[in-house]
């Protein structure tokens, strides 16, 4: 691993099937400091959590990376599954010498880090499920085909547009132009097949059966204006989880953890201290 001078580490970590993950390791290691583990959106990369986990390693250290066929991991070929994912980054927590950590995703993440939590209960202190869903419904496995169609035949530079206004408000995007580009520029920068992988896996999946297994305390936060996963499907993950909470952030969209990040980091160290 490489230091930066940010108080951060950089690193790759081999998966039980031998793809690479690259990761960064926020904050420092110290007896009984938290462990945070963060997972990105669909067609994002771990970097995209970075003003969270800034905020989050004054007293957590907090790890982000990116998911297989995204960012500077490996491209594997699918196909995909969340156990796949979720076996990931409990390879990646090896490799680390994370016995466990409070395991919170965005979107996709959020998918990854429920599937995550149903697998290794015993590795998740405290879950944290960010404008994520369980299951997408009854419509997903089509519309979800016809987004990785429409990526392989227009390509990921038509899609942009639309993009734009489920990731962030009107408002934001006015204010925000870099902000936007870069989040632009990283779904352009998409692999075509691992996309495609990626939007079947997220239309296959149900996990509303099994939100009752789930014991560990659990945040979920959603913007009341995301149409992507919208607050009906936070509520959906709220009544099937016993003592979770529900957070509806007014004025936001689908990566709140991009636009409000100082909320999400907020209600992440709320879930952190009642798990302790």
């Amino acid at each position: 691993m490489q230091k930066t001078s940010f108080e951060k580490c950089t690193g790759e970590a081999k998966t039980r099937d031998g793809i690479t993950l690259q990761y960064t390791v926020y904050g420092t290691e110290a007896p009984g400091r938290p462990r945070v583990a963060l997972i990105h959106s669909l067609a994002m990369n771990g970097a995209a959590w970075e003003a969270v986990a800034e905020q989050l390693a004054g007293d957590a250290t907090v790890l982000v990376y990116d998911c297989r066929g995204h960012g500077a991991s490996t491209k594997s070929p699918g196909p995909y599954t969340l156990s796949l994912f979720a076996n990931d980054l409990a390879d990646l927590m090896d490799h680390l010498g994370w016995p466990s950590a409070h395991v919170a995703g965005a979107s996709m993440g959020g998918g990854v880090a429920l599937q995550f939590a149903l697998d290794y209960p015993a590795r998740t202190c405290s879950l944290g499920l960010i404008d994520t869903t369980s299951w997408y419904g009854p419509d997903a496995p089509k519309s979800w085909a016809d987004r990785a169609q429409k990526a392989k035949e227009s390509g990921f530079a038509s899609m942009t547009g639309f993009q734009q206004t489920r990731w962030f408000t009107d408002g934001f995007r006015a204010a925000n132009p870099a902000l936007v580009k870069h989040c632009c520029d990283l779904f352009i920068a998409n692999d075509l097949d691992s996309y495609m992988a990626t939007c079947h896996m997220l239309g296959n999946f149900d996990l509303r059966g099994r939100l009752g297994e789930l014991k560990m305390p659990t945040a979920v936060v959603v913007g009341d204006e995301d149409y992507a996963a919208p607050p009906d499907m936070a509520k959906v993950m709220h009544d099937g989880i016993a003592g979770s909470t529900l957070t509806v952030i007014p004025q936001a969209r689908h990566l709140t953890f991009m636009e409000v990040p100082g909320i999400v980091a907020g209600e992440l160290a709320k879930v952190i201290k009642r798990a302790k």
